[in-house]
């Protein structure tokens, strides 16, 4: 896979993390991600950020955490959830994407969790593999966000911010963290999610992203090589 050479480095990295941190510092506080709340307000409970983010898949923020707060005030725990009714389960989540799906997904997996781990999440990367519906980004949002372990769960954010700007050139999200695992410091890795998410839904959007005010224009490929030519046509045309 092909990277621009001039933004592989750790630094260049660190900085472009940086940058778009203060760009929405006063949002993450504000507004926090739905996992970065549930990580705040539990301290960190690895099995409630594994259920809210199977819950998140296809479902926007704001209707996992309130999916999350509604599921949580009735069932508590892995004990709780894997006794509860279906059914039950499903009202509680609803309007999450396939919620109903996803109702018999989070029941199944407390129950594996509850017979095979002793109610324990598992810290490793091939056990939560196992789990219904866990990828490599669910994992190692339980790593970040659930046992504040270094890794770097790769969104639909993450995945297209770091490819227009050049940082990679990657075709899946799963490519993605392979490049951004081995270019950026591991220090860096615990807040990138949380940073790129927030990023990702004020600033550098999927449609319309806001690229005359964005911090990080001035070494962004996706800037350089596409708006600023858009403008300048658009002004010569006007």
């Amino acid at each position: 896979m092909k990277t621009r050479v001039d933004l592989q480095s750790a630094g260049a990295i660190h900085r472009i993390i940086q940058d778009a941190a203060g760009a929405v510092d006063k949002a993450r506080k504000d507004d926090p991600t739905a996992l970065q709340e549930i990580s705040d307000s539990t301290d960190g409970d690895p099995f409630r950020v594994l259920i809210a983010t199977v819950l998140s898949h296809r479902t926007k923020d704001p209707v996992t955490a309130l999916a999350s707060s509604r599921l949580f005030a009735r069932f508590p725990n892995v004990k709780s959830l894997a006794a509860a009714n279906t059914r039950t389960v499903a009202r509680l989540i609803k309007p999450v994407g396939f919620y109903n799906t996803k109702a018999r997904t989070v029941k199944k997996i407390s129950g594996i969790l509850l017979d095979k781990y002793g109610g324990k999440v598992p810290e490793s990367m091939n056990e939560l593999l196992e789990l219904p519906s866990v990828g490599r980004k669910t994992a190692n949002c339980v790593f970040v966000y659930g046992f504040k372990t270094p890794a770097i769960p790769v969104d639909t954010h993450v995945h297209r911010i770091f490819n227009r700007i050049g940082v990679v050139a990657t075709k899946t999200p799963e490519d993605t963290e392979k490049e951004l695992t081995r270019l950026a410091n591991r220090k860096d890795w615990l807040p990138l999610n949380e940073v790129f998410v927030k990023f990702g839904q004020l600033v550098c959007k999927p449609i319309g992203p806001h690229c005359a005010d964005c911090p990080l224009n001035d070494r962004c490929k996706y800037y350089k090589t596409d708006y600023l030519p858009r403008i300048k046509k658009e002004q010569r045309q006007n």
